[in-house]
Order: structure tokens, then C-alpha cells, then sequence
């Protein structure tokens, strides 16, 4: 199976453009939270009116999920504590949100909300109590922290991961955790987009402004991930022990010719007559 992976993408339409033109050569597309900025100067209720409509455009080409991050809280629950209600609304859409766990082959996909305090965090916990009760071989989890004291999480002066995810995997020990939320690790000395916490993969896709995003792909059939940004392609082999640095991208595969040739529809608009 070869997974589109992206987070962070902040309401930036571009972003969400081009990955709906990509979304078709690939069978999932993953999103790991932060759809919402919080910071923009769009109403958050408009910002979740178009992003789902860009989720319903994903879901009619392949499979989706996403799980929230900490722009994408809209609302309290009951405790008082912000949740994402608007990202439960995508199950309407055909998509795996926060609290679902779903079998896709021998893969069991775990998505998890971002917690802001006890009630949520202890739902996260009931939640990959029960799965690994009936987990397969390969179990993924989506969590838009990554772990904290991680190249993952490593903001140039310190860790923002979180510290209960490690406590998370060291328990259950899912083969692989896909995360973004902290932007520049893998840009930066000391940071990375990959790293192995115990027996799990960890990933941090990382952001860049600009067309397309920062975005990974993970090919569990080939037991590769690809890590791609703005002149920069790099793979690791996730059935090897961790190895430091990545190796470079040489030989692009079937689907990174495909989405490199995805056209930008600015730059492709005719120039204006001159007058």
C-alpha cells in the first residue's frame, strides 16, 4: 500500500490544491492534523466549510483520514477541554477521524485526537488499550505530536513533542507513528523527519510555504518512506536498523514523476492582453 502523508498545511488552498491533483496515485492520503490555522484572518466556522469541501474532493479519489492538531480545536467538550467536533462531521465523507480505528489489508490504522487535557488524553488511552487487544502485524498510529526527546520533535532549543506518547508506544510498541506539529525539525541541525523510538518508526512531515507541501510517502509493501520538500528528496529502509543521514532520492519512482508534473494553476494561467 503507498500512502500520501501530509500535516500542517494551515489552510493554505495552494497546499490543498495540489493535494487533491495528487491524491489519485496513491491509496491512502493521510492527514496528520493542523487542516486550520488558527492565526488566519478567515472565520475558523468558513475555514472548516471549504476544507471540507477539499476533503469530500480527496474522498472521491482515494481513501482518507485525519486526525486533529491543536489549530484544528473548535470548540469545548463537556470538561471544558478543546476538542475538534467539526473533524467527527468527515465520517459523513467516507473519512477515518479522531477515536477510529480502521483495517485496511493487515494494516490497523489508529487515529488519535490531540488532547488538551485528562478527559481526552484518557480517550486516547482507552482507545489504543482496545486496539491492541486485537492488533495485526502492522499497526500505524496518527497523532499530530510527535514524541518528545526525538529528532522528531527537536524545535533548535528544545523538544515540543509529547511526553505521553512515549509512554504510548513504549507500551504498546505500534510499528510506526506518522506526526507533524513541529515545523522546522526536519530543516534543522539536530532535527529530523525520521527516527526510531524503541521498535517504532516515528515521522514529522515538517512544513514549507509554497506549492506543493512538505509530504511524505510510505510504501509498506516496499518497506520505504520518502520524505520530499522544496529541492530536497530523500528514502529510508524501515525493514534496516535506523541509519543517519537518509539516502538521497537517485531514481524517482512511478508516482513522484506523476505528482512532479502536476501543474501549478497560477503559473499556468495565460498572461493578461496587454492593453
Amino acid at each position: 500500500m503507498r500512502c500520501l502523508i501530509v500535516a500542517d498545511l494551515h489552510y493554505t488552498l495552494p497546499q490543498l490544491d495540489w493535494l487533491v491533483a495528487a491524491a489519485d496515485q496513491f491509496e491512502l492520503v493521510v492527514f496528520a492534523g493542523d487542516a486550520l490555522d488558527l492565526a488566519s484572518i478567515v472565520d475558523i466556522r468558513a475555514q472548516i466549510v471549504v476544507v471540507k469541501k477539499y476533503l469530500a474532493l480527496l474522498a472521491a479519489k482515494t481513501r482518507v483520514m485525519i486526525c486533529s492538531g491543536n489549530h484544528d480545536l473548535e470548540e469545548r467538550n463537556a470538561e471544558g477541554e478543546k476538542i475538534a467536533a467539526w473533524i467527527t462531521t468527515v465520517r459523513e465523507l467516507g473519512i477515518a477521524a479522531d477515536g477510529d480505528d480502521i483495517l485496511i489489508g493487515e494494516t490497523l490504522f489508529s487515529v488519535c485526537p490531540w488532547w488538551d487535557g485528562p478527559q481526552v488524553k484518557a480517550a486516547i488511552e482507552r482507545q489504543l488499550d482496545a486496539a491492541a487487544a486485537r492488533r495485526p502485524a502492522h499497526w500505524i498510529w496518527v497523532h499530530h505530536a510527535p514524541p518528545a526527546n526525538s529528532p522528531v520533535s527537536w524545535g533548535g532549543k528544545r523538544f515540543f513533542g509529547d511526553t505521553e506518547l512515549e509512554g504510548f508506544i513504549a507500551r504498546h510498541r505500534p510499528a510506526m507513528v506518522i506526526s507533524g506539529h513541529v515545523h522546522q525539525s526536519p530543516f534543522i541541525k539536530g532535527g529530523s523527519w525520521f527516527d526510531r523510538v524503541g521498535e517504532t518508526w516515528v515521522f514529522n512531515t515538517g512544513r514549507q510555504p509554497g506549492r506543493p507541501p512538505t509530504y511524505m510517502v510510505i510504501d509498506t509493501d516496499e518497506q520505504r518512506a520518502f520524505w520530499l520538500a522544496a529541492g530536497q528528496g530523500e528514502w529510508i529502509d524501515m525493514a534496516a536498523p535506523l541509519q543517519r543521514p537518509a539516502q538521497p532520492v537517485r531514481e524517482a519512482p512511478d508516482w513522484l514523476r506523476a505528482v512532479d508534473r502536476i501543474p501549478d494553476p497560477f503559473l499556468a494561467r495565460p498572461a493578461a492582453a496587454a492593453g
